[in-house]
């Protein structure tokens, strides 16, 4: 036996002479590598994109932030703040009154106030209910507050109310006065001395 191999014999039909070739010359298993200009490209625009990401998110931001800014038309006041006069823990007891003058309820509130702030808070004890305050309105010796509720686990208090502050009749006093409405509409007004 001789150890050279028999080339095999031709297809019908096959002019070639010769054993048959076949195109695949070399097989892997593994993908060809890509060409370093693709990845080159890639990398280039890798800092490029995040910087526009970078500046769209900012840029956005700002946006959102001017878009959800106060307007002039709002109450809020730029740029006052609680004066010393009005800064310190107040309570006292509040009487509230339907707007014909009808009793509806007594109840004891405690209202928080930082000097050189806009913000405040309202706890009406009795009724188990919390608040922030926001300044709206300063005008003279009168400040005017707006009320949202943050915590009213029984359902007893209004969701939005406006407290009015000026001083007492006595040192060391101020008075108060609530207006809202309740869940039926009606006005409410309460008013005391806060010690």
């Amino acid at each position: 036996m001789s150890d050279t191999a028999t080339p095999a014999p031709a297809p019908q039909g096959d002019s070639t002479p010769g054993p048959r070739r076949s195109p695949i010359r070399q097989m892997s298993l593994r993908p060809p590598r890509r060409s370093t200009r693709q990845r080159d490209r890639r990398r280039r625009r890798g800092p490029w994109l995040l910087s526009l990401v970078a500046a769209l998110v900012v840029g956005g931001g700002a946006a959102v932030a001017w878009v959800l800014s106060p307007d002039t038309d709002e109450r809020a006041v730029e740029g006052a703040s609680v004066p010393d006069s009005f800064a310190g823990t107040w309570s006292g007891r509040m009487v509230q009154q339907e707007a014909g003058g009808d009793h509806v309820i007594d109840w004891d509130t405690r209202i928080k106030l930082e000097g050189g702030a806009e913000r405040g808070s309202s706890e009406w004890y009795t009724l188990n209910c919390r608040g922030s305050l926001t300044l709206a309105e300063h005008e003279g010796d009168r400040m005017s507050f707006d009320y949202v509720e943050t915590y009213d686990p029984e359902d007893h208090c209004v969701d939005e109310a406006e407290l009015t502050l000026w001083p007492g009749g006595s040192e060391g006093e101020i008075e108060a006065r609530w207006d809202a409405l309740s869940d039926s509409g009606t006005p409410m007004v309460s008013t005391g001395t806060l010690r």
